[in-house]
């Protein structure tokens, strides 16, 4: 569900796939465009991180840069509200 604004719909299975330079997470819990914008700049403001792309039909996030970690990218979700990932690793598109 939403957290933010409680728009709320199931979760996605989470995980996370290194495609380069880019790292693909899953998150559950975006429904909506508050979401986005919420996880986009949480982690945005990660040191490193160059670039934040959230598809929200797909539950997952790209993010592109150096020098961040997993467990980062994570503080930056829960700041957000949401859930970042499990071990199954996301499909990348």
């Amino acid at each position: 569900m939403c957290t933010a604004c409680s728009c709320g719909t199931a979760d996605n299975a989470s995980a996370r796939k290194e495609t380069g330079g880019e790292s693909v997470y899953r998150v559950d819990g975006m429904t909506c465009g508050h979401c986005v914008s919420s996880v986009s700049a949480e982690i945005g403001e990660v040191t490193g991180v160059s670039d934040v792309r959230v598809d929200l039909a797909g539950g997952s996030v790209t993010v592109t840069g150096t020098g961040f970690s997993d467990e980062e990218i994570r503080a930056a979700v829960d700041r957000a509200g949401y859930t970042l990932g499990g071990v199954s690793p996301a499909v990348a598109s």
